[in-house]
């Protein structure tokens, strides 16, 4: 007797494994192992049982003649008594060992083939069948995959983050989400133009995703062991999705397998059925072996026809059953899309808007769990979310960002405004709303960033800097931030990193954007209008585009400051600036600007001209500018400008002037008509002169002539009383004026670079001129008096 239990190898898979088991496996399966039940009692029964039973067949004469014979030769009187004997049966004369050999004869020579070896083909066949349903599991090439699959499965099944993610994702209102949406319409509404791009997986910083403050109602925060490990499972999982989708190896070998089932068991089918009438009770042998036996023909019974006739039947049905599952499964994976799996089709969705759509092998065995249980995948797909994982970062920084360290970070920016600056960080710590005393917050590279109502707290919040991050906020942080916001800072490398908020703060007076807005190869690269920017007082781009973008037209007739860094791309089209007729500022930098556009000359109301790294040559259009009786500041520094027209003098206005930088021999003497002037930079020329006229700008200040031909100051300078700093680096000077002490408000001198050997004791009578403020080498400085020097060490 074989006890079932022997073929439990064949059968016993890892209980985990049966999330990959769909409905129709499960019931192969057991189909499989009535089949091989089927099987092993039919093998037990033929083994047990005797197979053939065989008498010989009388029908022939012969042998009882000899009998009679025999029997009257040796006894005569016999005759009558046989004659008179009452006959019980008939004797065959054979003994055991005789018949234990017919019965083996006969039973390889009458019985069909079928009826012999029909269980051990069962158990043959259901073993192909258990091997073919469990191929996939124990294929080299696709067993570790499944196995680290289900591993990462049952960890994300049972990490206590998932239930919290999924905690926060029901607990969120549905106010909340209207209020989304109704700012989201808002925005659309007055967006002058749609955009369309395409997010790349490479650049995950750029990705917008939905994101919801993590709530202080929710669970206990995790602990720093659950922590750990489900950031890891967020790492597994990211490296198990390259390796999964990288090929469809797991979705072929179980296509290949479940066709292979169906061919055998259309084959295995077909025979069985044609074969059903070969069990037969009652047979009739002809072994060929009268010489041994006496008996020439045999009739036999085989005693298990009966039951094996019986258990093909139920075989063939179990078979039939077999044959509509593997089918079934074919169909299916035939006519369903099962290399894509999107996370979105589930009705019982995870909550996270940003759950990517997978691909091949990691899709295929997605689809697989699907059929076991949906529940699977919903907690599985919490680690497959940029959200999710931004929630787990920031319930971890808020612990390690506490508002005590956070108070060590604040420090004062340039013009004494307290200021916060983060950094590369997940998310934005919940404890920087208790800093109350921030006035400026620059947000930097911080992936999953979002403001939220506390924000509120923040009193004295006016400048926002974002930089290569996409900040959300709620509609609470939202009202607030459109009141409050005077400045906003953005620096982007993709649209999507630019606030769709940014266009209804109503109040904002100076927005900064440095980015990519070059729609020349892409249309969808543009700016939204501004005008719901009512505030807007001064914008500044950092940026490469070939015109001004509408955008920018939008808000014209506001503008008093518009600034344009435009990376030495040509900017065209200049004409549109006319309509800027309230400008006061205006720097036009790395435009490659050829000439001074003529456009400048109908903004009268223009204060300062910045035309900063551009390709100026001859600037005799400079007369031209006399229009704009407000200009005080022009700005040319960095250009190919080899002199300077005469016509300058007629900037009469002009207090600041600056041509560092550029190809200049000489200064015109009209240069020092403009006795208004205050601040004059020709640093970086190839001046050899200073002209003595230089005396008549009385109102001077500071004086930059660094590196140039210069050998000697003029007398004349030090009539400029009020000079507070002179830059004369890096020339050619040998000495220096004693007259230097008529410069009582000089605080500021720097000599470096000269051929000087000794400075004048007049030096020390400028009384303003102390440590710090004179820059000149050691051996110089050491030609004064004790008394003087000690005044600049």
């Amino acid at each position: 007797m074989i006890p079932v239990a022997e073929f439990k190898q064949f059968t016993e898979q890892q209980p985990a494994f049966k999330v990959l088991k769909p409905w129709w496996d499960v019931l192969a399966e057991y189909i499989t192992i009535a089949m091989l039940m089927i099987g092993v009692f039919g093998c037990t029964l033929q083994i047990t049982q005797d197979k053939i039973i065989c008498l010989p067949n009388h029908t022939s004469a012969d042998y009882v003649s000899q009998i009679i014979c025999k029997e009257y030769t040796e006894n005569p009187q016999a005759t009558n008594a046989t004659s008179t004997r009452e006959m019980s049966g008939l004797r065959n004369n054979l003994d055991l060992q005789q018949y234990s050999f017919i019965n083996q004869m006969c039973y390889e020579t009458a019985l069909h083939w079928y009826a012999k070896y029909f269980p051990y083909l069962v158990v043959i066949h259901t073993l192909i069948f258990i091997i073919c349903g469990n191929f996939w599991f124990k294929f080299p090439g696709t067993s570790s995959k499944i196995e680290h699959f289900i591993s990462i499965l049952g960890k994300c099944f049972d990490s206590p983050w998932t239930t919290r993610a999924l905690s926060e994702v029901s607990g969120e209102t549905t106010q909340e989400k209207t209020a989304e949406r109704d700012i989201s319409k808002t925005n659309r509404q007055k967006s002058s133009s749609s955009r369309s791009m395409d997010i790349s997986s490479k650049t995950p910083l750029l990705n917008e995703v939905r994101f919801s403050f993590a709530q202080l109602s929710l669970p206990a925060i995790l602990d720093k062991k659950e922590e750990q490990q489900a950031k890891a499972l967020f790492e597994k999982i990211r490296h198990f999705r390259a390796h999964a989708e990288d090929s469809d190896l797991v979705y072929r070998v179980y296509v290949s397998q479940t066709f292979f089932k169906v061919v055998k068991v259309a084959i295995t089918l077909g025979y069985s059925l044609s074969l059903v009438g070969s069990f037969s009770f009652h047979h009739i042998c002809r072994p060929g072996i009268k010489n041994l036996m006496g008996y020439s023909m045999f009739t036999c019974t085989h005693n298990l026809a009966f039951i094996l006739e019986k258990l093909l039947l139920t075989y063939i049905v179990l078979v039939c059953v077999y044959a509509f599952l593997s089918a079934y499964a074919l169909f299916w994976l035939f006519t369903s899309s099962l290399k894509v799996y999107s996370f979105d089709k589930n009705s019982e969705g995870p909550g996270f808007s940003d759950i990517p759509d997978v691909k091949n092998d990691f899709a295929f065995m997605l689809h697989m769990v699907d059929r076991y249980d949906t529940l699977y995948s919903r907690r599985f797909s919490v680690f497959l979310s940029a959200v999710s994982e931004g929630r787990l970062r920031e319930l971890a920084l808020n612990s390690e960002w506490p508002s005590e360290k956070l108070r060590q970070m604040i420090n004062k920016d340039t013009k004494g405004r307290i200021e916060l600056q983060l950094a590369m960080i997940p998310v934005i710590p919940k404890d920087v709303y208790e800093l109350r005393e921030i006035e400026v917050l620059k947000l930097e590279l911080i992936s999953s960033a979002k403001l939220v109502g506390a924000v509120s707290q923040l009193k004295s919040l006016s400048e926002l800097h974002i930089s290569h991050c996409s900040v959300k906020m709620d509609p609470d942080a939202f009202a607030f931030i459109r009141e409050r916001l005077q400045v906003l800072h953005v620096r982007f490398t993709d649209m999507e990193e630019l606030p769709s908020w940014m266009y209804s703060l109503k109040n904002l007076s100076q927005l900064h954007l440095s980015g990519n807005l070059n729609c020349s190869n892409n249309k969808s690269i543009r700016l939204h209008s501004l005008r719901g920017l009512s505030g807007l007082r001064s914008l500044s781009l950092t940026s490469n585009f070939s015109q001004l973008p509408s955008a920018v037209l939008d808000v014209a007739w506001q503008l008093s400051k518009l600034s344009i860094q435009n990376g030495d791309t040509e900017l065209r089209s200049l004409g549109q600036l006319k309509r800027m007729n309230h400008l006061l500022v205006l720097q036009l930098c790395h435009c490659k600007l050829s000439r001074i556009p003529g456009a400048l000359l109908g903004l009268t109301s223009l204060q300062c001209i910045d035309l900063t790294s551009n390709r100026l040559q001859l600037v005799d259009e400079l007369g031209t500018l006399q229009r704009l009786r407000s200009l005080n500041i022009l700005r040319l520094s960095h250009n190919a400008i080899c002199r300077l027209p005469p016509s300058i003098e007629l900037l009469r206005n002009l207090e600041e002037l600056s041509i560092s930088y550029n190809n200049l021999e000489n200064l015109p003497i009209s240069l020092f008509n403009l006795v208004r002037l205050r601040h004059l930079n020709v640093s970086y020329n190839r001046i050899r002169l200073i002209p003595p006229e230089v005396g008549h700008l009385t109102r001077l200040e500071t004086l930059a002539i660094i590196s140039n031909q210069i050998s000697s100051l003029p007398r004349e300078l030090f009539r400029c009383s009020r000079l507070r700093s002179l830059h004369v680096s890096s020339n050619q000077l040998s000495s220096l004026p004693s007259e230097i002490e008529k410069l009582p408000l000089l605080s500021s001198l720097d000599l470096m670079g000269n051929n000087l050997t000794e400075l004048p004791q007049e030096i020390g009578n400028c009384l303003q001129l102390k440590k710090g403020g004179l820059d000149v080498e050691e051996h110089v400085l050491g030609t004064l008096p004790p008394e003087v020097r000690k005044k600049y060490l």
